[in-house]
């Protein structure tokens, strides 16, 4: 595999649902709830969403980036309906010297990307229903895990039964700091090594907008194999 064990998000969905039946986390008689956490995660929910006969949807989430280096996460946003989560990652904030009026501003460009996201992929469609329900929640990756600890607390609010939180490659402090929260966390591949979620990819190539919606409208997209760069926080 040449140290990198998944081809594409297709190929890490389908792992990743496999694990999930055969450690018996989703029983083939439940009825599930994935959701994925766009870009990229969205592509290998659809994937473990077909394979467990689940509902799909989306949770919006967004990386709140270092002005000077926007790919390291200072915290996360994420909605589940109207309203809006917030996670800071205050290690990153003091470390950076970020002081409350940036890491604001940062925060609303975020907000309005994500409800431009928002209507972009849903086109009108209503949420699916979470309550009482068992939900998976899905990613490419876990790096820091502001995004997916943002999305964590969004979804709480909708009080589902049970939290399981399923990505393909982690940070094993990541992958620590997420168990927290949920009831349980499902990580294919977490190197002592790890650097980046890419790293667990031999191809990771931006996945667009397109690719999202086609995933949730259950249309294979045509370069779904090929789709890349993470959101991954």
């Amino acid at each position: 595999m040449g140290g990198r064990p998944f081809a594409d998000r297709v190929d890490a969905g389908r792992a990743l649902a496999a694990r999930l039946l055969r450690d018996g986390v989703v029983s083939p008689e439940e009825e599930v709830v994935v959701l994925g956490l766009p870009r990229g995660g969205v592509v290998v929910a659809a994937e473990v969403a077909a394979a467990l006969g689940g509902l799909l949807d989306v949770l919006l989430v967004r990386k709140v980036g270092l002005p000077i280096q926007p790919e390291l996460a200072m915290g996360a946003i994420a909605a589940v309906g109207d309203e809006i989560e917030t996670v800071r990652q205050e290690n990153v904030l003091i470390t950076a010297g970020v002081d409350d009026e940036t890491f604001e501003a940062a925060r609303a460009q975020e907000v309005a990307e994500l409800r431009r996201r928002a209507e972009a992929y849903r086109d009108g469609r209503p949420p699916v229903p979470l309550e009482g329900r068992h939900v998976v929640v899905v990613d490419d990756g876990l790096a820091t895990g502001a995004t997916m600890r943002a999305a964590i607390a969004a979804l709480r609010r909708r009080q589902p039964a049970r939290i399981t939180v399923a990505v393909p490659v982690g940070s094993p402090t990541a992958c620590r700091t997420v168990a927290a929260g949920v009831d349980e966390v499902v990580c294919l591949w977490a190197p002592p090594d790890f650097a980046a979620v890419g790293q667990g990819y031999r191809n990771f190539r931006p996945t667009t907008d397109d690719e999202v919606r086609a995933a949730l409208t259950g249309a294979r997209p045509a370069s779904a194999g090929s789709a890349g760069a993470s959101d991954a926080g």
